[in-house]
């Protein structure tokens, strides 16, 4: 198994990571509206994920950062905010790999 293989699944190996991954498959059916960007093409505002998690802003940043490292998400900066967004084209590949493997 890669390095980067054993990083995805780990990133994987946490509730909230496969939550944050689930709601950011619909983000307008799971996010309110936000001031900035839009939800489906630049990705979901961190402060929102926050919220929605309910966990304090170190934690959600934590969790954050594992699922960018994976390439799982895709981080843009927009004004002093960052929002992310599914990696579908990365999903996809990862995880047609683990089949051949599984």
């Amino acid at each position: 198994m890669t390095d980067a293989r054993e990083k995805r699944l780990k990133a994987l190996a946490n509730r909230h990571r496969l939550q944050i991954l689930e709601w950011l498959r619909a983000p307008t059916r799971n996010f309110r509206p936000q001031v900035d960007g839009d939800l489906e093409t630049d990705g979901v505002c961190a402060v929102l994920i926050e919220e929605k998690l309910g966990l304090a802003q170190p934690t959600t940043a934590q969790h954050l950062k594992a699922l960018v490292d994976a390439r799982f998400l895709i981080p843009k900066r927009i004004k002093k905010w960052t929002f992310y967004r599914r990696d579908e084209k990365a999903i996809r590949k990862f995880m047609k790999e683990l089949r051949k493997e599984v």
